[in-house]
């Protein structure tokens, strides 16, 4: 029985592990190389992260450099970057690409606030949806008492609970970043 609570603490746990991929992809105060995470480059004809067809760097807080492994990936890579949301221009300078991040204002801290929302609301749908899937397969067991069936229920729930407060914690944390100067 202990497994069944074990494959929903699992579960969950992916979905914080995908909300913690979701914030580091929302530029705070700080650029950081992840934000370039979920661009994908056209390459040979195959969409491709950007992380694998160059190596990118951080040398001050407000700018990333981008260094393809083959010269030939600059294009796509610019390409990507102009359709990206990240709302910079990217230049290119040798074998490099440079993108040079501006402030944030107070509005598009506002804007990121809110995709950071959205991130932790979609997190904790996931974590609502597994609860209702190991609940029904609880209910579903004929072989389980009822009492087991109650603690079963009442331990998926705590996991829930569990899950649902660290959604809320890393949301305050990620806000906290977005919105300090």
């Amino acid at each position: 029985m202990e497994e069944i609570v074990q494959k929903c603490d699992d579960e969950m746990n992916k979905a914080i592990e995908s909300l913690k991929f979701g914030f580091k992809t929302i530029r705070s105060g700080v650029v950081s190389p992840s934000i370039l995470d979920k661009i994908q480059v056209l390459y040979y004809g195959e969409k491709t992260s950007i992380k694998a067809v160059a190596s990118v760097s951080a040398p001050t807080p407000t700018q990333l450099i981008v260094k393809p492994y083959d010269p030939s990936a600059i294009k796509p890579i610019v390409a990507a970057l102009g359709e990206s949301d990240l709302g910079v221009n990217p230049v290119i300078n040798g074998m490099a690409v440079y993108l040079s991040f501006p402030p944030l204002s107070g509005d598009r801290r506002k804007e990121f606030v809110k995709q950071a929302k959205a991130y932790a609301d979609q997190a904790k749908v996931s974590i609502r949806n597994i609860r209702g899937d190991f609940v029904n397969k609880v209910q579903k067991d004929k072989t389980l008492s009822e009492d087991m069936q109650y603690n079963l229920k009442d331990d998926i729930q705590k996991a829930t609970d569990k899950y649902n407060k660290m959604v809320d914690q890393l949301f305050a944390q990620k806000e906290k970043d977005l919105m300090t100067l």
